[in-house]
């Protein structure tokens, strides 16, 4: 009886960092249903995950994986990406906005913290500027520096680092590809970003599968309609002072893909805890998941209950 007393004491302590069984749900959105997939732990404080792209949805399953620990989970696929069918055609910045508050709406969230990386990492600063007090916290992994000429910067150089990384070859392919989904193909952009995200891990160390799903749910119409509408979006106020806590994480020099637009960001949020995760790029958690999960703890305080 002690024995089975002991075994159960035991698992009674592991249940409590055990990933909850995932639930799907369609959530309605302005002119879009929203693929949305809530990771619930009860009496908690929740974290929206924001995916890059536009139009490259991710699981965050590692990033899950930690934070469910202490935290309630909401990963979604962005508008007209993946699972996330479109109704109509709008890619503009207030429609993103508004999806986040649509997800709010209907778990009831009055406030919530974001982790929001590369494009995400733009999207989360975005809708920081129109709902501050919905914000608990931002994490900011690799973001995109800025809207407008901002934006125009991490694309120049997002572009020479995927040249620098790929053999002639496949840099024409990239190329071809990149047309192709210009003029509306899914699987052309499926193709060239699975080459992308080789890139972004050449040279470094990756722990985990990546690749299919990261792509295979790229759509052509949010990767080209999105950027015409970050690039006439007025520049992000600079520099800001938010009562919630911000944290900026990128890779390292060179390794990351971004390179001086970064200033951008350090500028906007003077006030940010910052950190260069070391041996990893722009997914800095399949190439240093060990660092990054205890910065990531850090952080959300998360070893405060282990």
């Amino acid at each position: 009886m002690s024995i089975m007393l002991a075994r159960l004491s035991f698992l009674m302590l592991l249940s409590p960092f055990v990933v909850a069984e995932p639930v799907t749900q369609m959530i309605e959105g302005k002119g879009v249903s929203l693929y949305t997939v809530l990771y619930p732990k009860d009496n908690s404080e929740t974290i929206i995950l924001l995916h890059g792209g536009p139009g490259v949805p991710m699981g965050f399953h590692q990033v899950v994986e930690v934070l469910s620990k202490k935290y309630q989970i909401i990963v979604f696929d962005q508008r007209g990406t993946g699972r996330s069918p479109m109704t109509n055609i709008d890619y503009s910045m207030e429609a993103y906005v508004q999806d986040i508050n649509s997800i709010a709406d209907q778990y009831s969230l009055s406030n919530f913290h974001i982790f929001g990386h590369s494009w995400g990492g733009l999207y989360a600063q975005i809708y920081a500027e129109k709902f501050p007090e919905n914000i608990l916290s931002l994490f900011l992994s690799s973001p995109s520096s800025g809207t407008g000429e901002h934006w125009e910067q991490t694309e120049r150089e997002v572009l020479e680092f995927n040249k620098s990384k790929a053999t002639t070859w496949q840099w024409l392919m990239m190329g071809v590809n990149s047309l192709r989904g210009m003029l509306g193909s899914d699987n052309a952009y499926q193709t060239m970003f699975r080459q992308v995200i080789a890139n972004y891990n050449k040279g470094l160390n990756v722990e985990a599968s990546v690749g299919e799903d990261l792509t295979e749910q790229v759509r052509a119409d949010p990767v080209n309609k999105t950027r015409k509408y970050i690039l006439k979006y007025p520049l992000l106020n600079s520099p800001v002072s938010y009562r919630f806590p911000i944290v900026v994480q990128y890779g390292e020099d060179e390794k990351d893909i971004y390179a001086q637009s970064k200033q951008h960001i350090y500028k906007r949020f003077p006030d940010a805890k910052t950190s260069i995760i070391e041996n990893s790029g722009h997914i800095a958690w399949l190439n240093n998941p060990r660092d990054f999960k205890d910065f990531l703890q850090s952080f959300y305080r998360i070893n405060q209950v282990m």
